[in-house]
């Protein structure tokens, strides 16, 4: 496979158009046209990581931070950044990032979170606006249920739970076609009026190139009317972060220490205890101090995410506890993810699960 075939798959799963608009996503080093040997799955890309991937005979690195943050100008090996680019580029290995467009996919970082720590009714903490539009078109009566399967098969109508959902109206078109028509229904320079259906329905941006596709593949007209607008509803499906329930409440001390044990945690940094049972949690993966305010208002009873600082402790009060358990450790599964996932799709070279430990943290 080249490596822009495998970037497709990757992004079948977690686009780039997911992705926060401060983050620098995608292939970051590399030639998309290359054959892949193999590739090595990583958290992080360093140097040492580069080593492993030469010795493991993988030129392609499928890393979830970006080893390219923001702009590079120079590259003279002044920096682990830059040293780490150089030896990738010297050894023919390809870079590629997924990140936030990972943390905003359903099934993605807080999902696999959500997974080890043990919750149900999973949902989105921070769903996405700007995501979701409405596709509006018209049908002759008898082709409506043919147009309507073939958008639903493309990716319509899907609400939260729901799929195949679209409201539809009867009622009366009208066309006239001129000298250069070929119509399928009418006739050349006569008013025709068609009895017909509106169908309408939601569908997430990123596939309306497939679903504009399937409908003028399905509709009869030679010319098809249709409208797209953009709605302002949350994505129920993509977001940041997740919030969700314990199958039983947990005394506070009980279930801190198995999230420490759980994610292999150095130490775990809390706000004050409650005495209170733990029942609703709310996670997100990396730095989620942005989002304390949410986590709070959907409920939960704790929050667990990493890099807060000092002042951010002081959001905890008698009902919601802050907890602190590390960046590494609250993303270190998410490799584990992209191995699984693209074990299933790919079996043409091998896939490694990175061995090097990225986590520039330690503790005594």
């Amino acid at each position: 496979m080249l490596v822009k075939e495998v970037i497709d798959i990757i992004e079948d799963f977690a686009p780039t158009t997911y992705a926060e608009d401060f983050d620098n996503v995608g292939l970051l080093v590399g030639d998309k046209n290359a054959d892949v040997t193999g590739a090595l799955i990583t958290l992080d890309t360093l140097e040492t990581v580069v080593d492993e991937a030469i010795e493991k005979k993988c030129n392609l690195i499928i890393s979830f931070h970006p080893i390219i943050f923001s702009g590079l100008k120079k590259l003279t090996g002044k920096d682990y950044v830059e040293k780490t680019v150089i030896k990738a580029i010297k050894n023919d290995i390809a870079i590629y990032a997924i990140h936030t467009a990972l943390d905003n996919q359903y099934k993605g970082v807080n999902d696999m979170i959500c997974e080890k720590v043990g919750l149900k009714n999973r949902k989105i903490l921070i769903p996405r606006k700007d995501s979701i539009k409405k596709l509006t078109t018209f049908v002759p009566n008898k082709q409506a249920s043919a147009v309507r399967k073939a958008l639903f098969e493309a990716g319509g109508g899907n609400i939260g739970n729901y799929d195949n959902c679209s409201f539809n109206l009867k009622g009366e078109g009208s066309f006239k076609p001129n000298e250069e028509a070929n119509p399928v229904i009418g006739k050349r320079g006569e008013v025709h009026l068609e009895e017909e259906t509106q169908i309408s329905l939601i569908y997430p941006s990123i596939i309306e190139k497939k679903l504009l596709q399937a409908l003028f593949s399905a509709h009869p007209y030679e010319e098809v009317a249709y409208e797209v607008s953009a709605l302002d509803n949350e994505n129920q499906h993509l977001g940041m972060g997740m919030f969700g329930e314990l199958a039983s409440p947990e005394d506070e001390k009980s279930f801190l220490e198995r999230i420490k044990n759980e994610f292999n945690c150095g130490c775990i940094k809390h706000s004050q205890l409650r005495g209170k049972p733990i029942k609703k949690v709310a996670v997100l993966g990396g730095s989620g101090s942005f989002a304390i305010s949410k986590a709070k208002a959907a409920g939960a009873d704790i929050y667990l995410t990493a890099d807060l600082k000092y002042h951010d402790f002081y959001k905890g009060d008698k009902d919601f506890i802050l907890a602190d358990i590390g960046h590494y450790e609250s993303e270190q599964y998410t490799k584990d993810l992209l191995h699984s996932y693209l074990t299933k799709k790919i079996s043409n070279f091998a896939l490694i699960l990175g061995e090097t430990n990225t986590n520039p943290i330690k503790y005594i």
